[in-house]
């Protein structure tokens, strides 16, 4: 048997679209306590304080909610080439860009289910400016103390009408190892979980129940610890921000979560994303039954109804 290689470095940055751009660009400024470090035409670049790269999200104005593309650094210009030969032959490949700023060459590609990626190397990092220059040489810009304070992006959670297609194609031609998942009574995949590092995942596709494609579910940030997500509801509350779900614990992955709709309709999730890590090489897939999902989140709570049924764009 072969060695699995990981190529894939990190999830890098995400595009999120919003038919109310000037109040989402507000919530990542004041909400979430990140800068705009960059603006062309109807997008802002935004950067969370400790993130190496030139830029976390990108949100673009559009006619109506949902995910662009999200971006992933490969490991070397060699695991760069393995992996865009291994897209182009699953006939996913769309041929390179340099139009980002603080990126090299990108290549670009879909997953089976339409959602855009880039993948990329050659990486410009962000530079403090006087303002946000830290005391502290080791990380990337001072600490804000405002909003939630988030420190990173952590992971995306796209909605498939095929979950199985795209976990094929993730461990395949992007060599993601899987982590946990959610296998029905019925023995279809309803969700999993994948990581390219060693923290518990990174990326996640969930079971589309309108049969819609290329939608998004939520975009998580990290915080240091539970405490900050739970000053960040106080934050939102007093924002007029909606809270969805939570200060709770997922029982899948154990993460202490808190959902939220930014102003253009997209969820947003808070976790402390340190808690767990997959350091065993030989790291077993964790499965969840359907009996097991319906008994709630760890401690008890019932999931909400939203989180079954929300996402962006909505499917009229």
């Amino acid at each position: 048997m072969a060695e699995k290689i990981r190529d894939i470095a990190h999830v890098s940055a995400v595009q999120l679209l919003t038919p109310v751009l000037d109040d989402t660009v507000r919530f990542f400024t004041e909400q979430m306590a990140m800068e705009v470090v960059e603006r062309r035409g109807d997008s802002a670049y935004l950067h969370a304080w400790d993130d190496y790269e030139h830029f976390t999200v990108k949100v673009t104005g559009a006619g109506t909610s949902g995910i662009g593309r999200t971006w992933l650094r490969a490991r070397s210009p060699e695991a760069l080439q393995r992996r865009v030969r291994d897209i182009e032959a699953a006939g996913l490949g769309q041929g390179w860009s340099s139009d980002e700023p603080g990126y090299g060459p990108v290549f670009h590609f879909t997953d089976p289910d339409g959602h855009p990626f880039g993948l990329y190397y050659e990486t410009k990092r962000y530079v403090a400016s006087e303002a946000t220059r830290p005391s502290l040489k080791n990380q990337a810009a001072r600490f804000p103390g405002r909003g939630a304070n988030v420190r990173r992006l952590d992971h995306v959670n796209y909605l498939a009408r095929d979950v199985p297609r795209n976990e094929e194609f993730l461990a395949g031609a992007l060599t993601g190892r899987a982590s946990e998942q959610i296998v029905l009574n019925d023995g279809t995949t309803a969700a999993v979980w994948y990581t390219f590092t060693d923290k518990s995942y990174d990326l996640v596709y969930t079971r589309d129940r309108t049969g819609a494609e290329g939608r998004l579910h939520h975009v998580a940030f990290a915080t240091d610890t539970r405490e900050d997500i739970l000053r960040a509801a106080d934050v939102f509350l007093e924002a007029g921000v909606h809270i969805e779900a939570g200060p709770h614990k997922h029982a899948i992955q154990q993460t202490f979560f808190l959902y939220v709709w930014e102003p253009g309709g997209n969820r947003i999730e808070l976790c402390n994303a340190g808690a767990r890590l997959l350091l065993a090489p030989d790291h077993e897939v964790v499965t969840w039954t359907e009996t097991e999902r319906a008994k709630g989140q760890a401690w008890g709570l019932k999931t909400i109804e939203s989180f079954h049924t929300h996402g962006t764009p909505p499917v009229v």
